[in-house]
C-alpha cells in the first residue's frame, strides 16, 4: 500500500472536480469478484450511483449445493469484460471520465480475486488511473456511510456467507476485531440448513440464493415447534463475543432423522426453518450485545451507532432482532438497503472513495490476499510508510 503525499491526493481529487460530475467530487469505478458475483459500479464522491451491474451465478452453483470456486472463477472470466463495459455505458461515461479504479483485493476465493484484480490493474495502468485495493469486509462496513449519516467511531456487525464478526470501527483503515465465528459463518449456516431442508434457491437479481429461500419459507413456520439450543450459552462460553453456528447446522441434520419430522412435508420444513432462523438471530443479538459493551472500553466512548452489513443483513428477522438490541443500548441501528448489503460493485467504489480521501492508493503490482483479517489493515499501512 502507498500512503500518498498531500499533493498527489489533491491532484486526484481536483481531477475529479473537473470531470463529468464536476460538483460531485471524484468518480470511481469499483469492481467486485471475491465470491460468485461479478459486479461493477460507478459512484461519485457525494454518494450517487451512476450505474451498477451485477452478474449472479445462482443457476451455475445450485445443483452443487454451494459455491464451486473453479466454476465461479470461470464465470468471472467470462463476465467481467461485459460487466465493466456495460457499467461504463449505463453511466454514459468512458474510462477517461473515471478518476480512480477500486477493486476487491481480498479476502475471498483466489480465482475470482485474480480475475477482478487483473482487470482493474490493467485498466488502471493502461489509462494511468490511481488504483485502490479494497478489503471486502471494510467495504461492507463503510457502505452505511454512503447511504446514511454515520460518523466514526461505530460498532459494526458484519454478517455474510463467508464471515461473521463484530468490530469497533475507529475510522477508514482502522478497525479493532471484537468477536468472530469459531466455525461456520451465519450466512454459511443459512445456506447449509437450506440444503438440509431441500429448499430450492431463489434466482433473483436482488435477494436471491439459498439463505433468502430459507427466510421466505420460515415465514410459513412455527419457530416454537422445534426447540433448538442457543450456541455458546454455557457458563464457559457465554461471556465470549465469538459466534458459533456449526452446532445449529448439526442439530438440523439430526432433526431430519427424528420421528416427528418428514422432509417431504412443507410445514415440517417451514417449522424447522423458522426455529433455526429464530435461534440464529438470538445468538447474533446476544454476542453483538457483548461486543457493544467491549467496544465502549476499546473506543473510550459510548458508540452511537450499530451498523449491520453483509448479505445476512438483508434478512428481515435479523434486522428486527438487532433493532431491538440497538434500542436497548440507546443506539441507532443502520443497515444499508438490502441490495447494497449483498456483494456489489457500489460498496467497492465507495470504499475506494473513502480510501482515496485518506490518501490510500496502491501500486499496480498488488496481489490478492485470500485470508485477510480486517484488523491487519492499519498494520499493513504502518509497515509501508
Amino acid at each position: 500500500m502507498i500512503r500518498t503525499g498531500y499533493r498527489q491526493v489533491r491532484h486526484v481529487l481536483k481531477r475529479g472536480k473537473s470531470s463529468t460530475c464536476s460538483s460531485a467530487g471524484p468518480v470511481v469505478l469499483g469492481i467486485e469478484s471475491s465470491c460468485d458475483d461479478t459486479a461493477a459500479a460507478v459512484v461519485t464522491g457525494d454518494g450517487r450511483i451512476l450505474s451498477e451491474t451485477n452478474r449472479h451465478q445462482y443457476s451455475v452453483h445450485e445443483a452443487h449445493g454451494g459455491i464451486v470456486p473453479g466454476l465461479a472463477a470461470d464465470q468471472h472470466l467470462r463476465n467481467i469484460p461485459e460487466v465493466v463495459r456495460d457499467t461504463l455505458a449505463h453511466a454514459n461515461l468512458t474510462i477517461h471520465d473515471i478518476d480512480a479504479i477500486a477493486v476487491t483485493r481480498g479476502p475471498g476465493m483466489p480465482g475470482g480475486l485474480t480475475v477482478g484484480l487483473a482487470a482493474a490493474k490493467t485498466l488502471a495502468c493502461v489509462h494511468n488511473k490511481p488504483l485502490i485495493g479494497v478489503h471486502h469486509m471494510e467495504a461492507h462496513a463503510l457502505m452505511a456511510r454512503m447511504t446514511h449519516t454515520v460518523s466514526f467511531p461505530f460498532v459494526c456487525l458484519l454478517a455474510s456467507g463467508g464471515h461473521t464478526l463484530t468490530v469497533a470501527v475507529h475510522g477508514v483503515n482502522e478497525h479493532t476485531l471484537i468477536g468472530s465465528t469459531r466455525d461456520d459463518s451465519v450466512g454459511e449456516a443459512f445456506d447449509k440448513v437450506a440444503r438440509e431442508l431441500n429448499i430450492p434457491w431463489i434466482n433473483a437479481q436482488h435477494g436471491g440464493g439459498p439463505g433468502a429461500a430459507l427466510e421466505a419459507l420460515a415465514l410459513e413456520g412455527d419457530a416454537a415447534r422445534f426447540a433448538m439450543p442457543v450456541p455458546m450459552d454455557k457458563t464457559d462460553s457465554a461471556r465470549s463475543p465469538d459466534f458459533s453456528f456449526s452446532g445449529l447446522k448439526t442439530h438440523v441434520r439430526r432433526l431430519r432423522e427424528a420421528a416427528g419430522f418428514n422432509i417431504q412435508d412443507r410445514q415440517d420444513r417451514a417449522d424447522v426453518a423458522a426455529a433455526f432462523q429464530s435461534t440464529a438471530v438470538r445468538h447474533l443479538a446476544k454476542k453483538t450485545a457483548l461486543a457493544i459493551v467491549r467496544a465502549r472500553d476499546i473506543l473510550g466512548t459510548q458508540p452511537q451507532t450499530l451498523v449491520v452489513s453483509g448479505g445476512v443483513a438483508c434478512n428481515q428477522a435479523v434486522r428486527a432482532g438487532l433493532e431491538a438490541l440497538a434500542m436497548q443500548h440507546k443506539m441507532a441501528l443502520v443497515c444499508p438497503p438490502p441490495q447494497l448489503c449483498t456483494d456489489n460493485g457500489v460498496m467497492i467504489a465507495w470504499a475506494g472513495i473513502e480510501r482515496l480521501r485518506c490518501g490510500l492508493l496502491d501500486p499496480y503490482s498488488i496481489d490478492f490476499i485470500q485470508r485477510w483479517p480486517l484488523d491487519q489493515l492499519k498494520h499493513m499501512r504502518d509497515r509501508s510508510e
